[in-house]
């Protein structure tokens, strides 16, 4: 996991150049953020499992019936009649659809983790055959977005809900057709907000809403079988094990971290201390000053083995209890968990089992 806006070096590493989950490898994209003033309203979706809800934030939708006027970040779209030729770009976007059993007219290709030969991800590939499709018209928008491909799909709507869209992104992609933004901040939008946003574009906010409960009672019942992961302190870190000298650890804004929440996982204290800016994708630290991250039990991060043991030599992180215990979840770049930590309503159900194993081996190393 405020991912084209600028290209975030730890972005699918630092704010998740998963442009989600912007812009290129994951260990090599950092992308910065700018907040753009929306008119933003909030809507309830129930929780399946609980009288609890969860607040979603979208862009503000003035119909309910076609023609529809939504308001977002980036400014104000009017979608005259219901979507038929769909295309979804950025991270995530193109799961909402697909979701919901439609086939879109081109997607931006996955950017990071592993992709098959048309360039998508585990989950997007196995929706797409499910729906009988073999050849998705899919394009690359690493190096900026494509937009004679776009417009070659004659799209009624383009769905962004998640995204890094610049203004000059969206009012050039806005000729082609109307533009569905991020309701307020860019690659902020958590995969709740992106689902009933995208879905709501398409006439189907009830539906969004469904496969968000749906998916929320998915995650309960998946973790009633792990009660040692509730409440168990959780910081999502990019580091360099070559130059453990500073690192960063991501907040809440970043998808990433914000989907540990849904886990039943705790942001530590400590790390909420060190967030100065409450826009702020993510917080820089010195090594020197890494005796603070005295309740961190579980680090996520991007790495292998031999990282451990070097933050175990490392005297600056003697009082990390995640570091002194070995309790990390190490992701591979190469791997599909790496980018399903950036999580998307089809991604949760293919990857949920995987992530809380792994969650589960770490903690299991508290002492």
């Amino acid at each position: 996991m405020k991912k084209k806006l600028l290209t975030l070096v730890l972005s699918t590493i630092l704010v998740t150049s998963i442009s989600a989950c912007g812009a290129a490898t994951a260990d090599s994209t950092v992308s910065e953020t700018t907040e753009a003033e929306s008119t933003e309203a909030e809507s309830a979706v129930n929780s399946a499992e609980s009288e609890n809800t969860q607040e979603i934030s979208q862009g503000t939708v003035e119909n309910t019936a076609f023609p529809m006027t939504i308001k977002h970040a980036l400014g104000e779209v009017v979608i005259e009649k219901k979507p038929e030729n769909i295309v979804a770009i950025a991270w995530g976007n193109p799961d909402v659809p697909l979701a919901l059993g439609i086939v879109p007219a081109g997607i931006s290709e996955a950017n990071f983790g592993p992709r098959d030969e048309n360039g998508l991800l585990a989950w997007t590939a196995k929706a797409f055959e499910d729906l009988g499709v073999t050849e998705p018209n899919v394009f690359s928008d690493t190096d900026g977005w494509d937009y004679e491909a776009i417009a070659d799909c004659n799209p009624d709507v383009i769905l962004a809900a998640y995204s890094g869209l610049s203004q000059e992104d969206y009012d050039r992609l806005s000729e082609i057709a109307p533009v569905v933004a991020y309701p307020t901040v860019a690659w902020a939008t958590t995969w709740q907000e992106e689902t009933v946003n995208d879905a709501a574009a398409l006439g189907l906010e009830a539906e969004g809403k469904e496969l968000v409960a749906e998916t929320e009672k998915l995650i309960s019942e998946k973790l009633s079988a792990y009660p040692d992961l509730e409440g168990k302190k959780v910081g999502f870190f990019w580091l360099s094990e070559d130059d453990l000298g500073s690192f960063y650890i991501y907040t809440n804004n970043d998808p990433r971290s914000a989907f540990l929440g849904d886990l039943g996982l705790l942001t530590p204290d400590s790390v909420t201390s060190l967030i100065d800016d409450e826009d702020a994708f993510y917080v820089t630290v010195s090594a020197e000053n890494a005796d603070v991250l005295t309740d961190v039990d579980i680090i996520i991060t991007y790495g292998q083995e031999s990282l451990i043991e070097a933050m175990q030599k490392d005297g600056r992180f003697s009082k990390v209890p995640a570091v002194n215990n070995g309790a990390f979840v190490l992701l591979d770049s190469n791997e599909t968990l790496a980018a399903a930590s950036t999580p998307t309503i089809l991604s949760i159900p293919y990857c949920i089992d995987d992530y809380l194993k792994a969650l589960n081996d770490a903690a299991e190393k508290i002492q």
